[in-house]
């Protein structure tokens, strides 16, 4: 099948702070035009050495909690051996190893099957770069 597979290109600006970016109705909207109606896999990619996906609860307080956790692994400071860019830059460089640069769910008659208070979230501290691309891909 020709269609098997649908990809887009999101283009998300994060600033110069570190963040949570939710990403749930990007994907949405991309699985509408691409899954139609159809179950499969959605792929959520970040091609950064410094940000990654997490799958977690938003707007309650989560997203700032895993920043802090974050902060606590790893402090923005001078420990780090990578020192090219702002102080503790280097831990920007530790965090896919935390959180994984993708995530794969599951796509059920076009929609996602996420649970109540799951969002796809992409998870940047590095202030250095504040435009990142996210690449989503449909197999059905």
């Amino acid at each position: 099948m020709t269609d098997a597979l649908r990809t887009h290109v999101l283009r998300v600006s994060t600033g110069s702070s570190e963040t949570v970016h939710d990403l749930t109705r990007d994907c949405e909207t991309f699985l509408a035009d691409a899954a139609r109606g159809r179950d499969g896999l959605l792929n959520v990619f970040v091609p950064h050495a410094t940000a990654g996906i997490a799958i977690l609860e938003t707007g309650a307080g989560s997203d700032d909690d895993l920043l802090a956790a974050l902060r606590d692994l790893l402090p923005p400071d001078d420990r780090w051996r990578h020192r090219h860019g702002s102080p503790g830059h280097g831990r920007d460089h530790v965090l896919p190893a935390l959180v994984p640069p993708h995530a794969t769910l599951p796509v059920l008659s076009g929609s996602l099957e996420l649970g109540t208070w799951q969002s796809i979230c992409l998870v940047d501290t590095n202030g250095d770069n504040p435009s990142r691309q996210v690449r989503l891909s449909f197999l059905g």
